[in-house]
């Protein structure tokens, strides 16, 4: 799947990338089909697995930024000749990014198939009339394609719109949260609390809201937004609980005791809130074997979130994680 957003922004900030895609593999590999990685002449984004093969692929890309050529495909054993043990291959396109290209495929309308990108990295033989057919018609059904290679042409899904995330409370584990989304393309993360001193040491593409109140925040998301309810106040948190199950979500969490949550739930029960929409509140959140250390609740929230498949994309289809009330 091919980040639009992520890509843009790498291409405002450096002005040209190279972008790796692992369009194929076979057998045991470090990384999937789908996997991708933008590189620069003094940086880089991501990762197709690490190791030799990922040092060779980013010294072909750079060599690419300085002599051309614009796409290149290679397949690739991952035995001896790496010195990896994976004992599978993977076949690798690189392709170079300017705001030009960027403005000519995406900003410009180009894409045929919508939801879809769809070029041709190798030979020069049109797309396939079956291949055609199959990819009109997934667009048309809002249906997912997988990334793949196939007769020359690779064809990836579009994702745009990453899940926004919003966490109500700079502490300690609320820090921990924020650090641990921050790398996931998937997720727009959102720290929300006014005392400002608390953002220091947050990834840099986190958003922060300092200047007003939770609660105006939480009006403003999405109707499929995350939020994480952890504020020092307990009688906030249940006013954010009261405000969260007052309007359209698509996942709430509560830090918290069992006990804690006993009471909440009499409480917003009171309040008239039905007990299967309460239900739609998880507390305690993340993954009691872990345990109560900031990152390791963190942990269990972040695997929550992925296990939930809880991407956006622009074909139509969101994806819920809880039946709507």
């Amino acid at each position: 799947m091919i980040d639009l957003s992520k890509l843009g922004d790498a291409i405002q900030a450096q002005g040209r990338v190279a972008r790796i895609v692992i369009a194929g593999h076979k057998g045991s590999t470090p990384r999937e089909t789908g996997a991708a990685m933008l590189v620069w002449d003094d940086g880089q984004d991501g990762t197709i697995g690490g190791g030799r093969l990922e040092w060779e692929a980013t010294q072909r890309a750079r060599t690419m930024l300085a002599e051309g050529p614009d796409t290149g495909v290679r397949r690739q054993p991952l035995g001896p000749a790496l010195g990896q043990c994976c004992g599978g291959s993977v076949t690798l396109v690189t392709e170079l990014w300017d705001a030009a290209r960027y403005r000519s495929q995406f900003d410009e309308g180009t894409t045929e198939f919508a939801g879809l990108y769809v070029r041709r990295v190798e030979g020069d033989a049109p797309l396939p009339v079956r291949l055609r057919r199959r990819l009109m018609t997934a667009a048309r059904q809002s249906q997912k394609v997988a990334t793949q290679l196939t007769d020359g042409w690779l064809i990836e899904q579009v994702w745009i719109d990453p899940l926004p995330v919003y966490i109500y409370g700079a502490g300690h584990v609320g820090h921990a949260l924020a650090t641990v989304l921050a790398p996931l393309p998937r997720f727009e993360v959102h720290v929300v609390d006014v005392r400002e001193m608390l953002f220091a040491g947050l990834p840099d593409n986190v958003r922060r809201h300092h200047d007003r109140p939770p609660h105006e925040i939480m009006a403003e998301a999405s109707a499929d937004a995350a939020h994480f309810i952890m504020t020092p106040d307990h009688e906030y948190d249940l006013e954010l609980c009261h405000r969260v199950l007052g309007r359209d979500f698509g996942y709430a969490g509560l830090i918290g005791s069992a006990t804690k949550w006993a009471r909440f739930r009499k409480r917003l029960q009171a309040l008239g809130h039905g007990v299967t929409r309460i239900d739609r509140i998880e507390c305690p959140i993340g993954d009691p074997a872990l345990g109560k250390h900031p990152h390791a609740i963190a942990v269990g929230v972040v695997a929550r979130l992925l296990a939930r498949g809880t991407e956006r994309n622009n074909v139509g289809e969101d994806v819920q994680w809880a039946t709507r009330s």
